[in-house]
């Protein structure tokens, strides 16, 4: 019975050892450029010889410009309370321990009222830690989410005017 498990479990070594080995390469969000994270929201369909409707590999790059500020919505996970900030490049808002600052936000010139890439650095003013610092996409909040426990945080729009 000795010899079954000892059989077993160098059997499973051999199974799992290059598992192990193998090293998983991620890229934070943050380091993404804003048109590369633009570019795997849109891309043109286009027509091959083989009559196949595919996507090109290309981006679509769009006209955008900045807003003036932006509109950001925070839910407080644990009270239910939720708060609609209206911020102007460059400010700061604190609700609870969190504090939100707006550094940019864009938005296609086709569409203003559509969609908008907001860049935001989001801090927990309790510990004094940074907790979010990147672009949020507001037709695509999930793309670069905010992981926190308590508190979500979405892009809505930019204020235009």
């Amino acid at each position: 019975m000795r010899s079954l498990f000892t059989s077993f479990g160098i059997s499973l070594l051999i199974v799992a050892a290059p598992l192990a080995a193998q090293e998983i390469v991620t890229t934070p969000i943050e380091e993404i450029p804003l048109d590369e994270l633009i570019g795997q929201l849109t891309t043109t369909p286009i027509e091959e010889e083989e009559e196949f409707l595919t996507t090109s590999s290309e981006a679509v790059m769009l006209d955008v410009a900045n807003g003036t500020g932006g509109e950001l919505r925070i839910l407080d996970k644990l009270t239910g309370q939720v708060a609609d900030l209206s911020l102007v490049e460059g400010e700061t808002a604190t609700l609870g321990f969190l504090s939100v600052t707006l550094n940019e936000c864009r938005y296609p010139i086709d569409n203003p009222s559509g969609d908008a890439f907001i860049q935001i650095f989001v801090q927990d003013t309790k510990e004094n830690t940074p907790l979010f610092s990147g672009w949020m996409l507001a037709s695509a909040p999930a793309l670069n989410a905010m992981d926190h426990p308590r508190y979500d945080v979405w892009a809505l729009r930019c204020i235009t005017s």
